[in-house]
């Protein structure tokens, strides 16, 4: 026994002195609640979906780092499931929020979502993924703000705004996915959407300040042109890098990208237009909002600012868009420090999109596979091994220039590869590309079919990282992707009716080591689910041992996080850690270490019972524990509620005190 506590104690030590260094980072908490609701973003009433009563959805705001727990309610009549464009999820594709990893959320039914935004910054969004539900809303800006010890490139801005942009039908997204499912096409979009405003979206500012806006292209299927009447744009952040500060009259913004400005209240006191419009449309959407000066001396007026002309004008600006490589990123160091250029490329994928009819009907390949979901998700079968869901390799990583074929694809990729990838554009309209789970570095775009010859004007020094790109027509843009991101990850067309149609596939980077991945954490979650029952098989009857509850008070708690709020200036939407009845639940790796070491030196084995929010942290002790050689039985830990493992536990006569 006194050998036991010995050993207990060292390791006990060993592991504050290691969580002092590096203790968890901080949790915020959601609750969302999924509905239908009547809305008339175009004037006429139709079918939206809300969250918790909101169009577009709320905000979420995080700092580098946090881990995000989002509780949704689908209160609709059919599954439903959000994803998070440009959160990489680390070693977590069970998060992802997309039904080749995550299994719906049933009707009447709700899901937590368990987010790390690790080592990223920037301007991102979510979105419904499943059942063309994008066309009825249920989306929302997601902003990470670097931690307070990381410069900025730039003096912090008088305010800080979200835009979202898209077109927008009026016609109900049930009716549009029917006219998918049989068979046909949908039209052009009725209107633009910004802020979920055909008319009247209105920013306030002040004269003398300057202000960020972080721009999202929330549609599904038109690029979108963006600018402000007299006001110019500095270019400081896209998709998580902080760029080169250019600075432009007006930005093309592709289906699904994100670009942060700076705009300066600068010109007279009076209102200006906002103003979106389509790109590269037969027929050209335009919607309008307002700047609005808090001295404004006149509503708006003149001429409506015109959008640049022609394709070679969008090209040229995208070719402008690279990244500052002194400026910090998520981290102190550098941008640049990261040289990617130097890099040897281990294999190169082309993936070529195209358009067609299979048995009668209306779809969209890449190499010529039309991506059809299988019943189980794919992340499901991959953990579980469960045969004839999908075949790895089932899509080529050349194009073939077969006629199209229906196949679940999946891409075999090797974990921690530099791979090339090159997206060719065959097709008369601009297509955009996302990659879930990565940032990718866009080293080269041109017009043409691609060639190995065509690395000759590849940018090997500054390009942008980013996770969202556009091929124009008749082009082709290469990337260089590290994947370096264990998990199951979706590559789809963000040209909404073509992904529903086939345009996407997964890539599939399975690790070789074990490592704290999402396997771990599929095993933590069903540990957490058995309510405790497996703790009697670890108790020991000669030796005393003491329960270590860590569900923490209200009023400390509050504290904690109220001090953190504070500095961070974060919170103003959603409480921070509320659930309900005034308490708030924080756990981090030091509290179950803090709380059981005074046990474990005194000699005694402990049961630590998790908290019941947050029970991963304790989770991961034990698991430090057991690969540190602690002897089975001196750290038991159980999770679950109180009522149930709680209660069994403090019934327990085998428990000391």
């Amino acid at each position: 026994m006194a050998a036991k506590g010995k050993i207990a104690y060292a390791f006990v030590i060993g592991l504050s002195l290691l969580t002092a260094i590096a203790a968890e980072d901080p949790y915020i908490f959601y609750e969302w609640h999924v509905t239908y609701g009547t809305i008339s973003p175009m004037g006429i009433q139709q079918q939206g979906i809300l969250i918790n009563k909101m169009f577009p959805g709320p905000e979420i705001r995080s700092v580098t780092n946090d881990n995000l727990i989002i509780n949704v309610f689908n209160e609709l009549d059919e599954p439903f499931l959000i994803s998070w464009a440009g959160i990489q999820n680390r070693k977590n594709s069970f998060q992802d929020g997309v039904y080749g990893t995550t299994c719906p959320i049933p009707p009447g039914k709700n899901y937590t979502y368990t987010l790390q935004v690790k080592d990223q910054i920037g301007s991102f969004y979510y979105f419904p993924s499943l059942g063309f539900h994008k066309g009825a809303g249920g989306f929302g800006g997601i902003r990470i703000s670097s931690r307070p010890m990381i410069p900025v490139p730039f003096p912090p801005p008088a305010d800080d705004y979200t835009v979202l942009i898209g077109d927008w039908y009026k016609t109900d997204h049930k009716a549009l996915r029917a006219q998918l499912d049989n068979g046909g096409k949908l039209p052009p979009p009725d209107g633009i959407l910004i802020n979920g405003l055909s008319s009247g979206a209105t920013l306030n500012i002040q004269p003398g300040n300057t202000y960020r806006l972080r721009i999202s292209n929330v549609g599904l299927q038109n690029s979108l042109n963006f600018r402000i009447q007299n006001h110019e744009m500095k270019l400081v952040e896209v998709e998580g890098t902080h760029t080169l500060q250019n600075v432009y009259s007006s930005l093309d913004v592709h289906v699904g990208q994100s670009y942060s400005v700076l705009i300066t209240a600068n010109q007279p006191a009076k209102d200006y237009y906002i103003v979106v419009s389509s790109r590269f449309t037969p027929k050209v959407l335009t919607t309008t909002g307002v700047l609005h000066y808090n001295n404004s001396a006149g509503p708006v007026s003149g001429p409506i600012p015109a959008a640049p002309a022609g394709m070679s004008w969008s090209f040229s600006q995208a070719r402008t868009i690279r990244k500052n490589l002194t400026a910090s990123g998520p981290r102190p160091n550098p941008q640049g420090t990261y040289h990617y250029g130097a890099i040897n490329v281990t294999r190169t994928i082309k993936l070529v999109n195209s358009a067609g009819q299979l048995e009668g009907k209306q779809r969209y390949a890449v190499n010529s596979a039309s991506f059809t979901p299988s019943d189980t998700p794919l992340k499901l079968a991959d953990y579980f091994k469960i045969d004839g869901v999908y075949k790895p390799g089932s899509i080529s990583d050349q194009p073939t220039n077969a006629p199209i074929f229906s196949t679940t694809s999946v891409l075999q990729a090797d974990h921690k590869a530099f791979v090339e990838i090159v997206f060719e554009n065959w097709e008369n309209i601009v297509q955009s590309w996302h990659l879930n789970g990565h940032s990718f570095f866009v080293v080269g775009m041109d017009l043409g079919k691609w060639r190995p010859g065509s690395r000759k004007v590849y940018n090997l020094n500054d390009a942008v990282s980013r996770c969202t790109i556009q091929v124009y027509p008749k082009s082709w843009t290469a990337i260089y992707v590290a994947l370096d991101n264990v998990g199951m990850w979706n590559l789809r067309s963000e040209l909404w009716e073509r992904r529903y149609l086939g345009q996407q596939l997964y890539s599939r980077s399975p690790s070789t080591t074990t490592t704290t991945s999402e396997e771990d954490i599929l095993r933590w979650k069903d540990a957490a689910a058995d309510g405790g029952e497996a703790a009697d098989d670890h108790l020991r009857e000669s030796v005393p041992v003491m329960v270590v509850e860590t569900v923490f008070p209200g009023d400390g708690a509050e504290r904690e996080m109220g001090d953190y709020q504070n500095t961070r200036e974060l919170g103003r939407q959603d409480p921070w850690n509320d659930l309900g009845d005034g308490s708030h639940h924080v756990q981090t790796l030091h509290e179950p270490i803090g709380v059981a070491g005074p046990a474990l030196a005194s000699g005694k084995t402990v049961v630590l019972k998790t908290a019941e929010q947050t029970p991963l942290s304790a989770l991961l002790v034990g698991r430090l524990l057991h690969e540190a050689g602690l002897p089975e039985g001196v750290v038991n830990i159980v999770s679950g509620f109180g009522p149930t493992a709680g209660a069994a536990i403090a019934s327990h006569m085998d428990i000391d005190n």
